[in-house]
């Protein structure tokens, strides 16, 4: 079932690259970086959209200063049949610098921050087929040539079809023994479902480790590509969420490794 609506949305989404970004755990960063490396590829002259699915706790949206109170609609409503989709997307294109390419357009669609919404999907659910529906009606109606999937943690049917239509799969972790034994189930899924790109990448490593070590250990272990590591930070710790990292801070040692992780999605 899941190989089958794999090639029907490969067929659908021919015109837009889609990149998953996942982790097995919470608190591994995961969201800062969907930001971080969708406001790089968009900044090159790309039309990006990111989709934050991590529904039972949202977040992407605080890092582009996205007031929750004055939005029209967020994905839920969207689910729950209240508006088409592209309703949802919110034209963030002004926090990219004054130097980025005058086509670069970059879209958010949140989700809703309302405990009631949250509480109802916790409840209810949602029909995964009308959301993955409305990623295909969303590359079309706003001409996407990315679309970045924030998931859920976690190994669910939401994360399980992301994964299954995803041309890209980033898994990120952090240097912990929990975050590894997670990895290596969130892999061994992705391979069966013949995801055609699966990365690593390392987060929230302590400055005193070796990284190329680090990187050979990893690889060796899952049998794949380590594309970067970035350290615990000072000033991502400082920055709090305020922002877009690699925005804010272009000639930062981890802005650079955002960069190089940005290549790798925007190889043809």
């Amino acid at each position: 079932m899941l190989i089958k609506i794999k090639k029907d949305f490969q067929e659908d989404f021919f015109m837009a690259k889609i990149i998953s970004i996942h982790s097995y755990r919470g608190g591994t960063g995961k969201s800062n970086l969907t930001a971080n490396i969708a406001s790089i590829v968009a900044s090159q002259g790309n039309r990006v959209g990111i989709v934050d699915t991590d529904i039972q706790s949202p977040g992407v949206h605080i890092l582009f200063g996205v007031n929750e109170k004055k939005l029209e609609y967020t994905l839920n409503d969207f689910l729950w049949g209240q508006c088409p989709i592209e309703k949802v997307a919110c034209d963030v294109t002004h926090v990219l610098q004054e130097n980025a390419h005058k086509d670069s357009k970059i879209y958010l669609l949140p989700s809703s921050m309302k405990i009631n919404d949250i509480s109802r999907i916790l409840r209810e659910g949602f029909d995964i087929e009308l959301l993955f529906d409305g990623f295909q009606s969303l590359v079309d109606k706003l001409k996407l040539d990315y679309l970045f999937i924030d998931t859920h943690p976690g190994l669910n049917e939401e994360t399980l079809l992301s994964l299954t239509f995803s041309d890209i799969v980033f898994v990120v972790l952090r240097p912990d023994k929990q975050d590894f034994q997670g990895t290596a189930v969130t892999v061994e899924v992705a391979q069966k479902l013949k995801v055609p790109q699966i990365f690593l990448i390392i987060n929230k490593a302590l400055a005193a480790y070796n990284f190329m070590k680090m990187s050979e250990q990893i690889e060796s272990t899952y049998g794949l590509p380590v594309v970067g590591i970035l350290p615990e930070s000072k000033d991502v710790i400082r920055l709090a969420s305020n922002g877009i990292f690699s925005l804010k801070y272009e000639d930062h040692p981890i802005t650079e490794t955002i960069k190089e992780i940005a290549k790798t999605v925007m190889i043809k």
